[in-house]
């Protein structure tokens, strides 16, 4: 084992230590936001995975190269994806359709707003 190669675990072992140290005192209701925010800096990571394998020689660096490529795109679009699910429970729900005289719901019109339905019918 060289020294280098010894350097470099040490680097990553201190890195996973200091990450899970940090995330741990996130508080539950900031944790998604937080997580779906870093998540898509994850681009930066996949960068890498394909500077890797533009430098790989042999197979276990391509190996390496597509799993590290494959979970940076996973993260990319996992972010997008729980930041699009908390996106949606902002939206409002549109409003409940009254009924008519006759007990059948009145149209809608195209901005998602109910019309009130006359007793010929039509709606006004």
């Amino acid at each position: 084992m060289t020294s280098a190669l010894l350097t470099d675990i040490t680097i990553f072992v201190l890195a996973l230590l200091v990450g899970f140290e940090v995330i741990s005192k996130v508080p539950a209701t900031l944790h998604t936001p937080l997580m779906s925010a870093a998540n898509s800096i994850h681009g930066i990571i996949l960068v890498g995975a394909m500077l890797i394998a533009a430098s790989a020689n042999n197979a276990l660096g391509y190996v390496l190269a597509f799993i590290a490529a494959a979970f940076a795109a996973m993260n990319v679009v996992g972010g997008y994806v729980v930041t699009g699910r908390m996106l949606k429970m902002f939206h409002r729900r549109p409003a409940p359709v009254p009924a008519g005289p006759d007990g059948k719901a009145g149209q809608v019109s195209p901005d998602g707003q109910a019309t009130k339905v006359t007793s010929s019918g039509t709606s006004s």
